[in-house]
């Protein structure tokens, strides 16, 4: 008899969900160190006796917005990669582009933005796939990307430890609030939104940028760290909980001390959503241990980025509580959906 079911939501799988499947999943080569496990950023594979590094390999699709896609491609991506403490080295994209409004000019514009990306960060566009796709409205960007670590320099989102401090780099929502402000441009106008914000928020993804290289960088030269995660879908909650999920720990956190930026709150308002669930690339969320705080804050110092300390790891069960005693749940898809209803 033919399974059915209703029909799931848009966005990513339920954690529940997902972790099940993951459960069932046999990896049959040893050489990999870290395949799909729910938090963590990328795969790991050991490239054999005598070979000083990992790889690290990725893959992340595009899907919320179309404006700029060839850069959000790329930086991802490469977001991925850096959490685990290694360098972006080579990019594959696969591009699907609807029959409906695609012409030679678009695909050029996509390398271009592709290709641009690639060599503001010195990675190489190594190849992909490329189609005209019956059946969808709106184009759609898959990336794949690998980079190398050093093996003892690879860090893993499930590497808290108890009593490190919960850091988070930069705030939230940069993604968000910048795909609010390039896909509504025309309703917020109306709303009454000055122009000068929604120019600043679709500015977010160069200002203060949806990449964190610079960031995890900056960090794993200064200090051991522990633990690193990059949030995305489902903002800063369901990045802390993917954290917790991936690390089997108890995670406490401050949501008062999360940095949301003015423009995010303000065009977040607009559409009902709560920034700390909307998607946030350009965040970095990562666990160091106490006595490393003041050298961390000491390397970021002559930086413009901003860095807070906003939780704990304590031991216990995977789940994770506000600083007033509430458990937090994940949200069960990004809130930047509700734009699209």
């Amino acid at each position: 008899m033919e399974r059915t079911g209703k029909s799931l939501k848009p966005g990513k799988l339920d954690i529940d969900v997902l972790k099940r499947l993951l459960e069932k999943h046999t990896i049959l080569d040893p050489r990999v160190v870290i395949g799909p496990k729910i938090g963590e950023d990328a795969a790991v594979i050991d490239l054999g006796e005598g070979v000083d590094h990992y790889w690290v390999v990725t893959s992340d699709p595009i899907t919320f917005t179309t404006d700029e896609i060839g850069y959000y491609g790329v930086v991802v991506n490469l977001n991925d990669i850096a959490t685990m403490g290694a360098i972006p080295k080579w990019f594959l994209a696969t591009l699907l582009f609807p029959e409906e409004g695609t012409d030679i000019n678009l695909i050029e514009k996509i390398f271009s933005q592709i290709h641009d990306a690639c060599h503001q960060f010195g990675i190489s566009f190594i190849g992909g796939h490329t189609e005209i796709t019956p059946g969808i409205g709106r184009m759609i960007l898959s990336g794949h990307m690998i980079g190398e670590v050093k093996k003892e320099r690879l860090v893993t989102t499930s590497g808290a430890r108890v009593g490190d401090l919960l850091l988070l780099i930069k705030g939230v929502c940069i993604e968000g609030t910048s795909i609010i402000a390039r896909e509504k441009e025309t309703e917020l106008l109306a709303k009454g939104i000055h122009p000068s914000l929604i120019q600043k928020a679709k500015a977010f993804i160069l200002n203060p940028g949806i990449d964190v290289l610079q960031a995890a960088r900056l960090a794993c030269d200064a200090v051991p760290v522990h633990s690193m995660h990059d949030p995305t879908e489902g903002g800063l909650i369901n990045g802390v909980v993917e954290m917790a999920w991936a690390s089997n720990k108890e995670m406490e956190v401050d949501l008062e001390k999360v940095h949301i930026y003015e423009e995010s709150r303000i065009l977040c308002q607009e559409y009902g959503l709560d920034p700390l669930g909307v998607i946030a690339s350009g965040a970095l969320l990562l666990t160091v241990s106490p006595p490393d705080l003041s050298a961390f804050q000491n390397a970021f110092r002559e930086t413009s980025i901003p860095i807070q300390v906003i939780g704990q790891v304590k031991e216990g069960p995977a789940r994770v509580f506000a600083i007033e005693g509430k458990e937090i749940k994940p949200f069960s898809r990004d809130e930047i959906l509700k734009i699209y209803e």
